[in-house]
């Protein structure tokens, strides 16, 4: 994986260099597209190169914000260009990126449980939107940046669109912003798919959970879950806050000055909002699945106590048709020398029967009752 790719996007036509670009081109806009050691360790001369192309270099305070690898998602903007810090999806558990001079920041983070509790770890990706070059500083295992360069090179003509330039979702973006949505918008899909599998690990142990005929031990890693989905609820209204500041930012640009100019402005907002949209389904499918999971945990110990309760009245109603047997038991059980019955040839016998009436009438009584029936598959 190349730590530093540039892409000079142009119409329907994108070409990859390898060389940083001595000037911008006569149309179209500059993708700079950074592994963040790499960033690290060419900083002077990216900036340099972005004073000489766009007339201001980044602020000292953004540039330590892309290099941080523990950043929440955030927006800042100046005059100049926009600053946007997305986190994606990593593939495991995160780890301190290094740079030249720069010793691990944290050990890996260890999770119990499945391994979908493993993939809810992530790293941030930064983007500074010039007018005509964007900026991205992604981690040194990016797949993303990787799978929207091959995605763009292998981009469809658009020679059909009213102003020829490609806009579907596969198509060439038209400026930088567009291109730092689309980007952002593949990010989310990742949280999309992640959220479907915890949907049905989660629907999984709720099935254990809730069948009788299984003992869940497995609460180690349903508390991991919950944290999972915690961490996740955090990261995605970050995500929400970042994409909602960059909004209200779009809003405030200067009108445009041509029809193909607005028509491009609308659907930058357009795409923004689709983002927003995408963002807000996981935040509330995240909630979903923390009270479904509260609720299941909450259902299994009602259900609990509801088998408990079950036992507890089958052996009373057994105790309660017992209880007039052993009476007579004692009282023909007593060293008196005369007793009613106690001589004859068969008072046994008369005893006896009168002890299977009674616990038949009794048991009778108790299954009319619904004292001895099962009350159902709990």
């Amino acid at each position: 994986m190349s730590p530093m790719r540039i892409f000079h996007v142009h119409g329907t036509q994108v070409s990859e260099s390898a060389q940083l670009p001595e000037q911008l081109p006569a149309q179209g806009f500059v993708w700079i597209s950074c592994a963040r050691p790499a960033f690290e360790a060419a900083q002077g001369d990216i900036q340099v190169l972005l004073q000489k192309l766009c007339g201001m270099a980044l602020v000292d305070l953004h540039v330590s914000d892309l290099l941080n690898p523990q950043l929440p998602s955030a927006f800042d903007s100046t005059s100049q260009y926009d600053l946007l810090v997305f986190r994606r999806l990593a593939r495991s558990a995160p780890q301190a990126e290094t740079g030249p001079q720069r010793p691990p920041l944290r050990a890996p983070v260890k999770r119990s449980g499945p391994s979908i509790l493993r993939r809810i770890d992530t790293s941030p990706v930064g983007f500074a939107v010039f007018d005509r070059v964007l900026l991205t500083v992604h981690p040194s295992d990016c797949a993303v940046r990787d799978a929207y360069a091959s995605r763009l090179l292998t981009a469809p003509n658009a020679a059909n669109s009213p102003d020829g330039r490609s806009t579907g979702a596969r198509g060439v973006p038209a400026s930088p912003a567009d291109m730092m949505l689309r980007i952002v918008s593949q990010m989310v899909d990742g949280f999309l798919e992640l959220r479907r599998e915890l949907s049905h690990q989660l629907d999984h142990w709720q099935t254990e959970l809730l069948s009788p005929r299984s003992r869940f031990n497995n609460w180690t890693a349903l508390l991991e879950a919950r944290l999972s989905l915690h961490q996740l609820d955090e990261i995605c209204e970050d995500q929400r806050a970042s994409v909602q500041e960059w909004i209200d930012a779009l809003a405030s640009w200067p009108s445009a000055v041509s029809a193909p100019d607005e028509r491009e402005r609308e659907l930058l907002r357009v795409r923004s909002r689709d983002v927003l949209e995408h963002i807000e389904r996981v935040v509330s499918h995240v909630h979903r699945l923390e009270h479904n999971a509260e609720a299941a945990v909450q259902m299994h110990f009602s259900a609990q106590g509801h088998r408990t309760n079950d036992i507890m009245r089958t052996l009373t109603a057994l105790t309660a048709i017992f209880l007039p047997l052993n009476l007579i038991a004692g009282i023909f059980g007593m060293n008196f020398e005369f007793i009613p019955f106690l001589h004859l040839q068969n008072g046994f016998w008369w005893a006896l029967g009168a002890m299977v009436s009674i616990a038949s009438l009794l048991g009778a009584l108790f299954w009319r009752k619904r004292y001895l029936a099962r009350t159902g598959s709990l």
